[in-house]
């Protein structure tokens, strides 16, 4: 913790957290103290680590959670089962129904069919790479990206952390709540080469099992894959890619990007995450 000018200040004594020390930095200093959150995650003493653990996770869903609504989509004129305010009933297609009323005086609502607009709902997958070393504002980046996904769309997602494999933090069609979602991606130190290829295949797989209109796969990455593998060849075969690259560090996944056709942005530090989101989602 040497590192961090900050740390006596929102940790003063041993095991203990300041809270409105942690709120008076980040006002000041967000990108700093998200990161030095992130790398008290792994501390040694496991009352700080806790701690750290349960304050990193909610300042980073509550960071996410601000800003402008997401759009949602165009919709369509679907036939589906009576619901109140669903639509206007569709006479053809419930005239069985409509018939009991006149026989019985009495209608199965099961019977009726309403016409109404739907939208397509939106998948994602976020893929983030801990290849390497992990922790600090890239570990923050990766949590902060799982924070804003997870607030963004909470029933149809993904996370996958990747180095030379791939872990899946959420599966596409397993429940987990946002906190746990977040403190699974703090957890996760990293090590070891780069499978972009495996990394990306695996999100089409997981994507594979959503219904959704629309399904997008996030990659969070420098893209300077080490292993063996067509990360190009995965990368293209998705319906929808966007990459996200440090600002200090985007050459590759730069080009990367314009190989497959992927929409491209960087972000500055973990508090830029949710609005370079939106700069390549909305």
């Amino acid at each position: 913790m040497a590192r961090h000018d900050r740390f006596e200040q929102i940790s003063p004594e041993v095991g203990e957290l300041d809270e409105a020390a942690v709120d008076e930095a980040l006002n000041e200093s967000p990108d700093e103290i998200l990161g030095m959150l992130a790398d008290l995650t792994a501390a040694t003493d496991p009352k700080l680590r806790e701690l750290a653990r349960r304050l990193a996770g909610r300042v980073m869903l509550e960071i996410a959670r601000t800003g402008k609504p997401r759009p949602r989509g165009i919709g369509k004129m679907t036939l589906v089962n009576y619901q109140p305010d669903a639509g206007d009933i569709d006479i053809d297609a419930s005239l069985d129904g409509l018939n009991e009323i006149r026989v019985h005086g009495a209608v199965d609502v099961d019977a009726l069919k309403v016409r109404g607009w739907t939208k397509p709902g939106t998948a994602f997958s976020l893929v983030v790479d801990r290849s390497g070393s992990m922790g600090g504002k890239p570990l923050a980046n990766s949590a902060m990206a799982a924070a804003a996904i997870a607030s963004r769309e909470p029933s149809d997602y993904s996370v996958l952390v990747f180095g030379n494999d791939v872990v899946v933090a959420k599966s596409q069609n397993v429940s987990r709540s946002s906190e746990q979602v977040v403190n699974t991606v703090l957890s996760l130190r990293g090590f070891g080469t780069t499978n972009l290829a495996q990394a990306l295949t695996t999100a089409s797989i997981q994507l594979a099992r959503s219904r959704a209109g629309r399904r997008v796969t996030i990659l969070f990455s420098d893209c300077r894959s080490t292993v063996q593998g067509d990360a190009v060849l995965a990368g293209s075969a998705l319906e929808e890619l966007v990459v996200i690259a440090p600002v200090d560090d985007d050459a590759e996944a730069r080009v990367f990007a314009q190989q497959v056709g992927a929409r491209f942005t960087t972000v500055s530090g973990p508090s830029d995450v949710p609005d370079a989101l939106r700069r390549v989602l909305d």
